[in-house]
């Protein structure tokens, strides 16, 4: 589908820090414009025989809050997280064992949800573990005047109508998981779907820079 003249696609400055904590095996910082994310990944290590499963690891995912306590917004936040990660992980490679990713939000300008997402692929790729794609999250919201906005901030969030948050897959851009509230049709759906496939090549491509900054400065 074809995105329409009417929709921005435009992304917010990008930032991301790999390697940034000792004890985790392996972590990064992600920044969208003024939301920032730090993330951190432990394992394979032991997991409890409650939550071992024989096939496959253990995925567990925690998002902390700014302040205070998780709240319902985390613990749904959580699991669209781990489905996506599920889906991209090989974890039938290590049967028996854990995996933990914690996300802990450092300042939250909008778009939350996607600069989660972003976080804990670069934070699965510090940490060397095997996956049979990489993913990105980008964020669309349709405002009043039913125009979509891309990695909007916390108050175009406000303002809009919609908000959207699509995991997309690096090899064929496929929706891997989509998180929606508000009112839309489903023709403003698949616009939304368009757009956040169009973005994601320009989220990919920072992943490929970032690394490739990262490891020409250890060469």
């Amino acid at each position: 589908m074809e995105v329409c003249a009417r929709t921005n696609v435009t992304l917010r400055e990008f930032g991301c820090e790999q390697t940034l904590l000792s004890r985790p095996d392996g972590s990064a910082s992600f920044v969208q414009g003024d939301t920032s994310v730090m993330a951190a990944v432990y394992g394979p290590a032991e997991v409890k025989v409650s939550k071992e499963i024989y096939d496959r690891a253990t995925l567990e995912v925690l998002i902390q809050p700014k302040v205070g306590l998780p709240s319902v917004r985390e613990r749904s936040q959580e699991q669209c997280v781990r489905e996506t990660c599920e889906a991209s992980l090989l974890l039938t490679l290590h049967p028996r064992s854990s995996l933990t990713l914690i996300l802990q939000l450092i300042h939250d300008d909008g778009s939350r949800l996607s600069c989660f997402l972003n976080a804990a692929c670069m934070a699965l790729m510090d940490a060397g573990l095997p996956m049979n794609c990489l993913f990105c999250g980008v964020t669309c919201a349709i405002n009043a005047d039913s125009e979509i906005i891309t990695d909007p901030t916390a108050a175009q969030e406000k303002e809009s109508r919609a908000l959207m948050t699509f995991a997309i897959d690096s090899k064929e851009q496929r929706v891997m998981m989509s998180y929606t509230t508000g009112s839309f049709s489903v023709h403003e759906l698949q616009q939304c779907i368009a757009v956040s496939q169009k973005a994601s090549e320009n989220i990919f491509q920072f992943y490929r820079d970032s690394v490739r900054r990262r490891y020409s400065k250890n060469l």
